[in-house]
């Protein structure tokens, strides 16, 4: 769809029931309600322009290794991987296969469109049940989940990197620590992007670079104890950042932070709140169909950005295809 065609936040459609901004139905088509949220601005004529940006024949991977974090994480197993003689497997040859077994929320991935739900209820109405993702085949699956993103040929498009680090420590003279949570307001965001010489196009990929994944790279104890206070940084969650990002009309938004957007959410009075306080967590995935893509691995990328002065790049991800993902490892890759 042509993002130019579709309204900004405050002339969206009101949708029964939820705030205004909510872009349910906005992307249904032929009576069939849509699954694939903001990536339906990845039209071919923004593709081929994206395109346009691979100039020196260089690509850097994005992703983080599965087993990046070194440390017990609450609610989320670690990888294991298991590998198999082919003799061990019953087969009369030599050589190997392997296992591998892990959560899909561990490392660099993609939240799908049914990673947060309220009352049930996630993008565009749609209700994900155990069975509902349990399914055998996408042809059957109709909840907004990964798999589906293979049916338009993945994630391809312009990416842009916000070095929020980069930015902050060139302009302060101090380090930035993306543990001290901070707020990264969208003024900062624009004052970035000001500064590296980027303008943002509609369908772009937003990626913020904090640094948060380098440092759990290799923690020391007082990044531990600061870790165990949650403070993290990412996107302040606002309302009104919401209103910024979808008036852009980005197609996804990523980074190496946690969560993308700063932790603790914050509640409307301002103080603390808990994991269901997300406010971007609920505008992009649950309202907007707009994919996040968190811990994603950006120190090399931030350092090719900075040696050429380029910060916009061709994207690609090819997600895990199976039927019912709620998310995936993004096997991003950035081409210059």
């Amino acid at each position: 769809m042509d993002p130019k065609s579709v309204p900004d936040f405050d002339d969206l459609p009101k949708v029964e029931g939820q705030p205004q901004g909510c872009a349910w139905g906005v992307f249904d088509k032929d009576g069939r309600k849509d699954v694939f949220g903001t990536l339906n601005f990845l039209t071919p004529e923004i593709v081929a322009a994206a395109a346009a940006e691979v100039k020196d024949g260089i690509s850097i991977s994005l992703n983080w290794p599965l087993n990046g974090i070194k440390f017990p994480f609450p609610h989320r197993k670690a990888p294991a991987h298991r590998p198999k003689t082919l003799q061990g497997l019953g087969i009369d040859a030599e050589g190997w296969d392997d296992e591998l077994e892990f959560n899909t929320q561990y490392s660099s991935q993609w939240d799908s469109l049914c990673h947060v739900t309220k009352d049930g209820t996630t993008y565009n109405g749609h209700k994900p049940t155990q069975a509902g993702l349990e399914v055998t085949s996408t042809a059957e699956n109709t909840l907004p989940t990964i798999d589906h993103w293979h049916s338009r040929g993945a994630v391809v498009g312009r990416g842009v990197l916000i070095d929020f680090k980069r930015y902050y420590e060139e302009t302060t003279g101090k380090p930035y620590n993306p543990l001290e949570g901070h707020r990264i307001t969208t003024e900062e965001v624009e004052a970035v992007a000001k500064r590296q010489g980027v303008e943002f196009k509609y369908g772009d990929i937003l990626i913020i670079r904090t640094g948060y994944t380098e440092i759990l790279e290799a923690p020391t104890p007082e990044m531990f104890a600061m870790f165990a206070n949650a403070t993290l940084s990412g996107m302040h969650g606002t309302t009104e950042t919401a209103r910024w990002a979808w008036n852009h009309r980005f197609a996804a938004v990523a980074g190496d932070a946690h969560a993308f957007e700063a932790l603790p959410a914050l509640k409307p009075d301002g103080t603390p709140g808990g994991i269901t306080d997300l406010v971007l967590h609920s505008w992009f995935l649950n309202h907007f169909g707009m994919p996040i893509g968190e811990l994603w691995d950006l120190k090399a990328l931030s350092e090719y950005a900075k040696k050429t002065g380029k910060y916009s790049f061709l994207l690609t991800s090819v997600p895990l295809n199976h039927p019912g993902l709620v998310a995936s490892p993004p096997n991003a890759v950035a081409l210059f």
